[in-house]
């Protein structure tokens, strides 16, 4: 089964999403299964993981409409608020759906990242561990210390790392990204996805080889078993085109990977993490 396991879908006119302004017109539209679906085939894609764009319940129902109409949809990463008094409830009532699939951590736009080594946070996340409930972490490269503590205070987290971290890549930065990194795969249970690679380059003068001293770092520090692909379409087209997203990942494989290698990157990963069907 061939997975891209991160990308999105949204609706402008619902009014949450506050990233995507006018001052991005690539990206302020709708954009729905009819506008991806030629691309997955394209690529042979049996389908794919729709991830939160927006941090309320109200997208999560949202997207979980979409994925009940569109077979293409394997599966849904939604949002939770572990600060909140009812997150348990929302989880139970979002998890009767079976395209949902666990839910993501937008520590992105947290202000002070330090928040999620809040005991109340904490505690609420090892809730979720011990039920091994998929969790996506959305973060950039100067808060995975961050990351990594809560990672010791919930070490058996099924967890995965979107866009490796966000590292500085315009900037060529590979330090302390690479060691944050290092620390964190350290930690079975954690995954990586090799995804939203090419909008933290120079979005108009970005270069194949740009992206690999990163890419190999992952493979490096995952292994084959714990990284997946994920186009982050349709934000990828703030900077590339899906072939081109494809294109990047794909010339950066080390020779020696063969057929079960690049089987597990391109679906087999993300359909355990998942649980999918």
């Amino acid at each position: 089964m061939r997975i891209d396991a991160h990308q999105h879908y949204w609706r402008i006119s619902r009014g949450d999403y506050g990233w995507i302004t006018p001052e991005l017109p690539v990206l302020y539209r709708d954009f729905m299964p009819t506008d991806l679906d030629p691309l997955l085939k394209k690529h042979n894609m049996d389908g794919s993981i729709i991830v939160q764009a927006a941090p309320t319940m109200e997208e999560t129902d949202f997207i979980l409409s979409i994925a009940d109409q569109h077979s293409s949809i394997l599966g849904v990463v939604g949002w939770l608020d572990l600060f909140g008094t009812d997150h348990r409830q929302q989880y139970e009532r979002l998890r009767r759906n079976p395209k949902f699939v666990g839910f993501r951590i937008m520590i992105q736009d947290m202000p002070d990242a330090s928040c999620i080594l809040d005991p109340t946070f904490v505690d609420a996340l090892r809730s979720y561990a011990e039920d091994d409930v998929p969790i996506d972490l959305l973060v950039v490269s100067d808060q995975l210390k961050q990351v990594l503590e809560l990672i010791r205070r919930v070490p058996g987290l099924r967890g995965v790392i979107d866009h490796i971290g966000k590292p500085r890549i315009k900037n060529g930065e590979l330090k302390p990204w690479f060691h944050d990194m290092e620390e964190i795969s350290h930690y079975p249970g954690i995954y990586c996805k090799l995804s939203g690679m090419v909008t933290e380059g120079d979005h108009n003068d970005w270069n194949l080889e740009g992206f690999t001293p990163y890419i190999h770092r992952v493979l490096q520090m995952f292994g084959p078993e714990r990284v997946m692909f994920g186009s982050d379409w349709p934000v990828c087209l703030l900077a590339a085109e899906y072939d081109e997203v494809v294109d990047i990942v794909m010339s950066s494989l080390p020779e020696a990977w063969g057929e079960t290698e690049r089987f597990r990157l391109f679906g087999g990963n993300a359909k355990d993490f998942y649980k999918l069907l």
